[in-house]
């Protein structure tokens, strides 16, 4: 532990040890059954691997240690690691209060955030998904990379493709996940490559159509062979970011996960190519029409 985490840690400490244990006036019989069984299977399953005789139920005191532990380490976590987080304006916090909602308002989400709204909303839904402490993504990494976000969307002075549609769609993507229960179907890489996909689908968009860039002979068209020439753009533009020392969020996954998410954002960031919006839309009904 280094000397400053040290330092963070050592008031933390004190200042916990001195606070009143309302655990330790509870009396055990005061507990009613259910209640012991839902804190015993709650805040010990940690301890299942040792050794208990069938008959035998956990002790509330047993338990009652295992929460005021639980409670210890958790706030002490989040009191060292909160000092490293992105500091949110209080204006855009009260927005993103309504992040839940289909009607949530992206527009007062740039204003609130002097134009950066992917910068406040990626950051939010990545730790809101717990993604930041599950894959060990480095709090500034994550900044600097929304900002080179936010910057490759204003490249091209796009009119509707830029950063407000990339931090609207996250939204929409994100309401789909939680409202529709769809986030408990997927595993947590799963839920990040769908996330970042969302935020980064039209990156450095030209603000002119595929169709545009064919007939044009443009330099994009040659690169990709006239396939998808844009979606292809917005990955290799978004992967070739991630893969500088100050941007790469991905820098904790092992080779496997890498594999499987790059192709997961992929798959995602194709499938927005408006040539197969009616085939999609032909698949969805036919899905929806089938029996259970």
């Amino acid at each position: 532990m280094s000397s400053r985490c040290a330092h963070s840690f050592l008031p933390a400490h004190r200042r916990l040890a001195d606070e009143d244990d309302e655990l330790s006036e509870v009396q055990p019989d005061a507990v009613p059954p259910e209640v012991r069984e839902w804190l015993a299977s709650t805040f010990t399953r940690q301890l299942a691997t040792q050794r208990r005789r069938p008959d035998e139920k956990p002790k509330f005191r047993s338990v009652a240690h295992a929460i005021r532990a639980g409670i210890f380490v958790d706030r002490i976590y989040r009191r060292v690691s909160n000092a490293a987080l992105m500091q949110f304006p209080p204006e855009v916090v009260r927005v993103l209060k309504t992040l839940d909602d289909w009607s949530f308002d992206v527009f007062a989400l740039n204003e609130a955030a002097s134009g950066q709204p992917i910068k406040y909303l990626g950051y939010d839904l990545l730790n809101r998904y717990g993604i930041i402490h599950k894959f060990k993504v480095p709090p500034t990494v994550l900044e600097t990379l929304l900002g080179r976000i936010e910057e490759g969307y204003s490249r091209h002075k796009n009119p509707y493709h830029n950063n407000l549609h990339a931090a609207d769609v996250a939204q929409g993507v994100h309401y789909m996940l939680c409202q529709t229960g769809l986030m408990n179907w997927l595993t947590d890489l799963e839920i990040f490559a769908t996330l970042l996909a969302a935020i980064v689908h039209d990156y450095e968009h030209t603000g002119t159509t595929n169709n545009f860039h064919v007939m044009s002979g443009s330099d994009t068209a040659l690169l990709y062979n006239d396939r998808a020439v844009l979606e292809n753009h917005h990955i290799s533009a978004a992967f070739r970011a991630l893969r500088e020392d100050e941007c790469n969020i991905l820098q904790n996954l092992s080779r496997e996960e890498f594999r499987e998410f790059r192709t997961l954002v992929i798959d995602m960031v194709l499938a927005t190519d408006m040539s197969f919006h009616f085939q999609q839309l032909k698949n969805m009904r036919n899905l929806l029409t089938l029996a259970e």
